[in-house]
């Protein structure tokens, strides 16, 4: 079989479904584009996965869009050349529905793991889907529903994170990895796996923990970073006054969320991975004016927070784009660190909504996940 996820994000999720696969099926063998989650279940990486890493309606994208598409084309002649049983999708839907299309019209099987999120923008992509996909696995449970409306076939899984997220993390054991200690006061900065997120929102966040330092100077600050933005992480750092006061992981963000009483985290699916955690967060995101300008024509949710959009409501502080500001981010984060220490109603309150939450995302789902997928190949 064949397989694309096109992030750190993707490359976790395909992870979690390559071992459930190869359960099911010992002598599986799949290729494609993936990252280290893939390869460590054996998968060939013809490409890495961060090839496809880009942000949103971006100068980065329009100057790698020729490099892009011309790794999808080598692709599809590769795989067209010598057909796989079954091509994956996991995610990356610009890049992957197109592919996806192109393979299923020469007769190949297609199926994408986590649906678009059409149900908060870019609506349009739902005739895409239908083209592309003979199956959709979704992550959320009221996104098969939506889908069959618009005649796509598709599957609840749940999402697998909820399955390696324990219900209740051992924030003890976490903080004695890093070398911190139980009742310090611990906040954790995730900016971004992408290198434009990283230069859109690490330095401010590093200078919301420099206001945090200055209003409640015995706070630790820990970030987790891509090892390949490492360097530039620890250079933002260096620029905003707070290299000695932020300790650097490599990698490691969910020994960093596990570990934390407060995330500063930017939107995507890490947030769901802090709600799954039982963390307060603030969400903050920035983006180019012309990708701001994009997002806000197509969308059509009130929220942008993973956590907010399955909840319905603004659990948590999202502060986008011109309202991302260091003294704003380090005021929200401020406000959870005072009601942690008053054990205030709005941390009681949130607790039990990502309780909930991770109890309605828990499924087994690599055998749901598997089980559609045979049923699709029986139906070659």
């Amino acid at each position: 079989m064949a397989m694309v996820a096109g992030e750190a994000s993707g490359d976790l999720l395909a992870g979690l479904l390559l071992q459930g696969l190869q359960a099911r099926w010992s002598g599986l063998q799949a290729a494609g584009i993936g990252g280290p989650s893939m390869q460590r279940q054996g998968f060939e990486a013809w490409w890495p996965h961060h090839k496809l890493a880009v942000h949103g309606f971006s100068w980065e994208l329009l100057r790698r869009y020729r490099e892009i598409v011309g790794i999808r084309k080598q692709l599809q002649q590769r795989l067209l050349q010598a057909p796989p049983d079954l091509f994956v999708g996991v995610d990356a839907p610009d890049f992957n529905l197109d592919l996806e299309r192109n393979l299923r019209a020469a007769g190949v099987k297609t199926v994408h793991f986590v649906c678009p999120s059409v149900w908060a923008w870019r609506a349009e992509r739902l005739e895409k889907i239908r083209a592309s996909a003979d199956h959709v696995l979704c992550i959320f449970p009221f996104e098969p529903t939506l889908l069959a409306r618009h005649g796509i076939a598709a599957t609840y899984v749940g999402h697998p994170l909820a399955n390696v997220i324990p219900m209740e993390p051992d924030k003890a054991a976490a903080r004695q990895a890093l070398g911190l200690a139980l009742d310090d006061r611990v906040v954790a900065l995730l900016p971004g796996s992408r290198q434009s997120e990283i230069r859109h929102l690490a330095l401010r966040f590093f200078e919301a923990a420099a206001r945090i330092e200055q209003a409640q100077s015995a706070t630790k600050f820990i970030v987790p970073a891509v090892p390949g933005l490492q360097p530039e992480i620890e250079a933002l750092l260096r620029q905003s006054g707070m290299a000695g006061s932020v300790q650097v992981l490599t990698g490691q963000s969910h020994l960093a969320l596990a570990a934390c009483d407060v995330t500063l985290i930017a939107s995507g699916t890490a947030t769901l991975e802090a709600a799954l955690f039982k963390r307060p967060m603030v969400i903050g995101y920035h983006m180019s004016a012309f990708s701001w300008w994009m997002m806000k024509r197509k969308r059509l949710q009130p929220w942008v927070g993973l956590p907010n959009i399955l909840a319905g409501d603004f659990v948590v502080p999202e502060l986008l784009q011109d309202a991302a500001t260091p003294d704003a981010l380090a005021d929200e984060v401020l406000r959870w660190l005072d009601d942690l220490a008053q054990n205030a109603p709005r941390v009681q309150a949130l607790q039990r909504t990502f309780t909930d939450m991770h109890h309605t995302l828990q499924r087994d789902t690599a055998q749901l996940a598997t089980d559609a997928i045979a049923q699709v190949l029986e139906n070659r």
